[in-house]
């Protein structure tokens, strides 16, 4: 009979290992600038030490905030905080729902509806031409408020405790030229309990009957606040100072509270 084969298993046949050349770094960074920088931080960055060493870099960040129209302020950075200023600056946005009128009262809460109470307006002449409208007061004291949530916005505990990013404050008002008025204002950052950690509150600003004041902008910067802020309340209003029927008080607009990278906002002007 012929010989049979053997079906034995006999010894493993080496095989020439391939190794695929590395990619090079430019390439890489050519792909991250692609990928939502988010993504880049939170996934790419754990790949591998290839990788995680060019989301490190400053050159990568600084070039990322180049091609995308970031400029900071200070551009003296670590790589972390140009990662930092990349994250906050496309994240910026105006938290105050309703700033400019468009839906009514939607989203506010009525503090104080003195007088003929809270009204809205149309506007004929403002700085920025896309807001149109106005809320304003009545003849005794009208405020309103709102309180942001910065977990549901997005800015958790790590955010705010560690990097404590600035909390950029701006609000518009305006006085009748023919009625004198006061407007006022107050920020406040709490903490989980809703108690207060940091204030904004200045005098309260009041208009002579017969002024030429146009449209102002009260802003404020909150920046080293300590840990634990979880959420912003905003409150503000007025009222006229003669007391006419009708609304003849202040005027407000525009608010905003934007969560910003921490020390970009430029020193004031001596």
């Amino acid at each position: 009979m012929g010989q049979q084969a053997s079906l034995a298993p006999g010894p493993l046949q080496s095989r020439p290992t391939e190794v695929l050349p590395p990619i090079p770094d430019t390439v890489l960074e050519e792909v991250f600038f692609l990928i939502p920088g988010q993504d880049v931080v939170c996934v790419f960055r754990l790949v591998c030490q290839q990788w995680k060493e060019i989301v490190d870099s400053i050159s990568y960040w600084k070039e990322r905030c180049r091609r995308e129209g970031l400029k900071p302020y200070n551009d003296k950075k670590t790589a972390t905080g140009w990662c930092q200023f990349y994250i906050l600056s496309k994240r910026r946005q105006n938290l105050i729902k309703n700033p400019k009128a468009d839906g009514g009262f939607n989203n506010w809460q009525i503090i104080r509806n003195g007088g003929d109470k809270w009204q809205t307006g149309s506007i004929s002449s403002f700085p920025d031409g896309r807001v149109q409208k106005y809320f304003v007061t009545s003849y005794h004291s009208c405020i309103k408020s709102q309180v942001i949530d910065l977990s549901k916005e997005g800015y958790g505990p790590y955010l705010m405790d560690q990097i404590q990013p600035d909390i950029v404050i701006s609000d518009w008002y305006c006085p009748r030229d023919d009625c004198g008025s006061q407007y006022e204002i107050c920020v406040e950052l709490l903490n989980h309990k809703r108690k207060v950690i940091k204030q904004f509150r200045p005098n309260r600003v009041v208009f002579p009957q017969w002024n030429e004041m146009q449209w102002q902008q009260m802003t404020h910067v909150f920046r080293d606040y300590g840990p634990g802020v979880r959420f912003i309340r905003f409150t503000h209003g007025g009222q006229d100072t003669q007391f006419w029927a009708g609304w003849y008080g202040i005027r407000v607009t525009n608010s905003s509270v934007e969560i910003a990278p921490p020390g970009e906002m430029k020193p004031p002007e001596p």
